[in-house]
């Protein structure tokens, strides 16, 4: 007697995520990752929370940190389509939403222009309409890099998909103690690791590794 198993139909949400995954598979994808000290960063969080009654989460540091390192690397922030590679002015980053009926990226615009108290009231904003689903389709386009973190699962690091047509997307792990050498010292730090996966079709391994290191040592010195 045959087994009976429950069929999800590819259809709708779903069906959208399956056509989207599989053309993103088809990209000549690269991976680049390291592990980031973030005690500052988190310090410099919780004083600013009781500092503007605003929560403040390492998940609105990163994508302000990215924001503003795409600034300074802008082959990263770019979508890729038939014509060529496209470069993008403004910073509009996609996030990863986990929902009842799949995984969307809403985007935050313009993310560079804002602080982070206005981040994330826009962050809370935009996901808890992605969640209910009452964000307009406008509210998914657009974007110019994707940053996907799933650190409140317990894993420690991933490599997430690319989100088409963007050239890259950041997956951040989960925050943990680590022991670190610092000089000839051993101690214990507060780290997360970070996965950039890019397109090798729109940009190399070097200028990859130069955002990622400059990333790192933007989170590692709070500044965003």
């Amino acid at each position: 007697m045959s087994e009976q198993a429950e069929i999800i139909p590819l259809r709708g949400l779903r069906g959208m995520i399956a056509k989207n995954l599989s053309q993103a598979w088809q990209v000549p994808r690269v991976a680049q990752g390291l592990s980031v000290e973030i005690d500052g960063a988190l310090a410099k969080l919780k004083q600013l929370s009781a500092d503007e009654g605003v929560k403040l989460s390492f998940t609105h540091a990163i994508m302000r940190a990215i924001a503003l390192t795409l600034t300074e690397h802008p082959l990263l922030n770019a979508t890729i389509n038939d014509k060529g590679i496209m470069l993008h002015e403004s910073k509009n980053i996609s996030v990863a939403v986990n929902t009842d009926n799949g995984l969307v990226a809403p985007v935050i615009k313009n993310v560079e222009q804002m602080s982070l108290s206005e981040l994330a009231n826009n962050l809370k904003e935009i996901a808890g309409k992605a969640r209910t689903g009452t964000l307009a389709a406008s509210g998914y386009q657009g974007g110019t890099f994707t940053v996907s973190t799933l650190g409140a699962t317990g894993i420690d690091w991933f490599t997430p998909v690319l989100n088409p047509p963007q050239v890259a997307i950041l997956g951040v792990g989960g925050i943990q103690k680590k022991a670190v050498v610092k000089g000839d010292v051993l101690t214990i730090a507060t780290c997360v690791e970070l996965t950039l996966v890019f397109d090798h079709r729109a940009l190399d391994g070097f200028p990859a590794g130069l955002f990622l290191s400059a990333l790192a040592k933007r989170l590692e010195a709070s500044d965003f």
